[in-house]
């Protein structure tokens, strides 16, 4: 069986003060296209559908025309919530759209149910989770202890019924940990805002959003497939694609790419005033209409640089400066922001910039045991 793994579209957002209607309609068309040359059998969209929990317009009718281009192809559609988006508004109609084979997830009620396909191979039963926090939870579970997003996430999934011998898949919206942020989503660093991927181990392919950088957490069994556009200056380096899973036999999963190339590419270019405004460099220059950020090297600040860039670079977004100046300002900055933060913090920093990583819930706990004995109080 085959599935087009998708998420975080944040259709509505703007990249800076510029609106992104028409590049979010432009890729959205592309993934038509590419469903109607791959034929998947479901797409799977894995939260913040909206970037606002009060969507616009646009944004609405941008979700509604994918929704219907989608069932136009005959495949099915799997959408949760995330955390940008309002569970109890996505979630409006499910029962009447569900008759399309469009199901979106509703909000959690301390039981998820699964849905049943079939190929030549059995059984393939998919899981929705909408985006949950730990009061979410709790209130379904009063007995037991539910304190952290993993002990959350073990709870609902508990709730299953998860036969291990069929294929199952899980569509989520959660920070899970060893995840790598791509600059431009929300992330809680070094606290119990991380899930652990043991509590996925039940599921043969865990469809993540959330973190806006394609990338697997612990094996390509547990994935996230990133924005299908750049909405950061960090992502500019990144490649955006649609991710395929294959399931065949129970344990056979092959993952691939298909790439997506956007209307309007998010760039920053480097040098001086006089380079980056003389008309060779700029008159052919692939970059001209791109969402772009200049970091001018001139000692000599320019007046009004911002305005005159833009009348050559109409998509221009931000303007900085390095040189003496500015290097010496960012020094003092950063020692003021380490001066701000509390032991618990810096520590926090610190490991993850050291292991890739985030401190685990436990080790967590045993540092803020240690900070308490040592200062009173690290926070």
């Amino acid at each position: 069986m085959k599935f087009f793994h998708l998420a975080d579209l944040h259709l509505g957002k703007r990249y800076g003060e510029m609106p992104l209607v028409a590049d979010q309609r432009y890729i959205l068309d592309q993934i038509l296209k590419l469903v109607k040359i791959h034929a998947p059998d479901a797409v799977l969209i894995a939260g913040d559908i909206y970037d606002k929990a009060v969507p616009s317009i646009d944004a609405v009718e941008l979700f509604d025309g994918f929704l219907n281009g989608l069932t136009d192809l005959g495949v099915k559609v799997f959408v949760i919530s995330g955390n940008h988006d309002s569970a109890e508004r996505l979630a409006f109609g499910a029962r009447l759209v569900k008759q399309s084979g469009v199901y979106l997830s509703p909000v959690f009620s301390g039981k998820v149910e699964g849905v049943t396909l079939s190929d030549s191979y059995g059984k393939v039963n998919i899981y929705c989770l909408p985006f949950i926090k730990p009061a979410t939870v709790k209130r379904f579970f009063p007995e037991r202890e539910i304190s952290s997003y993993t002990q959350a996430v073990s709870a609902a999934i508990e709730t299953m019924n998860i036969d291990e011998n069929e294929r199952n898949v899980l569509v989520a919206h959660q920070f899970v940990t060893g995840g790598v942020s791509a600059g431009s989503e929300e992330v809680v660093v070094g606290d119990v805002g991380n899930v652990d991927a043991e509590v996925f181990k039940p599921f043969d392919y865990v469809a993540l959003g959330h973190i806006h950088g394609a990338q697997n957490i612990s094996g390509e069994r547990v994935r996230y497939c990133g924005t299908p556009l750049k909405y950061s200056l960090s992502e500019k380096d990144s490649e955006k694609s649609v991710t395929v899973i294959e399931l065949k036999e129970k344990g056979e999963l092959e993952i691939s790419t298909l790439p997506l190339t956007p209307l309007r590419d998010v760039c920053e270019i480097r040098g001086s005033y006089g380079e980056i405004t003389c008309k060779s460099y700029y008159e052919n220059a692939p970059f001209k209409n791109a969402l772009l950020h200049v970091v001018l090297t001139d000692e000599d600040e320019e007046v009004d640089a911002f305005a005159k860039l833009r009348l050559i670079y109409p998509n221009l977004m931000g303007l900085r400066y390095d040189n003496v100046r500015t290097r010496a300002d960012a020094s003092l900055t950063e020692l003021s922001a380490v001066e701000e933060k509390s032991p618990m913090e810096l520590f926090c920093e610190l490991y993850e910039k050291q292991n890739n990583s985030p401190m685990s819930e436990e080790q967590v706990s045993i540092l803020r045991e240690m900070i308490d004995k040592t200062w009173g109080d690290g926070e």
